[in-house]
């Protein structure tokens, strides 16, 4: 996942948490609106956001040289085509734009083929960043099966019965 120059640490906060739970690394692009150290990235993200392997970088060009085979799906309301109809392999980049501007239009017009949106309402703006990249996350795990995670979950307390389950199934 790769935000470029977030602004408000409580989707970033929140954006890690999500990242940690699906398995995937945070990239972020500065500038950026707050510092990561700042208590309101952490209270978002919770106890998950130590263990998570933020990366910064200076500028989208520097992320380019420490990635130069890096795919790069870049999410913008814009897009033609939708987040489904995205072709996403393991270790492909979702990258978002700041939440009052999204991703600049020059990086946009360079990568037209790999630029995506999420399907709204005609006329609403955008979603908020840290649902976006939710929604945005989980469709590319989808599309490789969301590999390595759990497939299955399991009750607290109680089990399972193999026979409700089929008539789920």
């Amino acid at each position: 996942m790769v935000l470029h120059e977030p602004e408000q640490p409580g989707n970033t906060g929140a954006i890690g948490r999500t990242c940690i739970c699906a398995g995937a690394s945070l990239h972020l692009i500065r500038p950026l609106g707050f510092l990561t150290d700042e208590k309101s990235v952490r209270r978002a993200g919770l106890d998950y956001w130590p263990r998570l392997g933020v990366r910064e970088y200076d500028s989208y060009e520097e992320f380019l040289a420490c990635h130069p085979e890096a795919r790069i799906w870049f999410l913008t309301t814009k897009a033609h085509r939708t987040i489904a109809e995205g072709d996403y392999r393991d270790g492909d980049f979702l990258m978002f734009g700041k939440e009052s501007a999204g991703i600049p239009e020059e990086i946009l017009a360079a990568n037209p083929e790999r630029c995506v949106r999420i399907p709204m309402v005609p006329g609403e703006r955008s979603l908020n960043l840290s649902n976006a990249v939710a929604a945005a996350l989980f469709e590319a795990l989808r599309h490789i099966d969301y590999a390595g995670l759990e497939k299955q979950g399991e009750l607290h307390r109680l089990s399972w019965n193999e026979t409700d389950m089929k008539r789920v199934l």
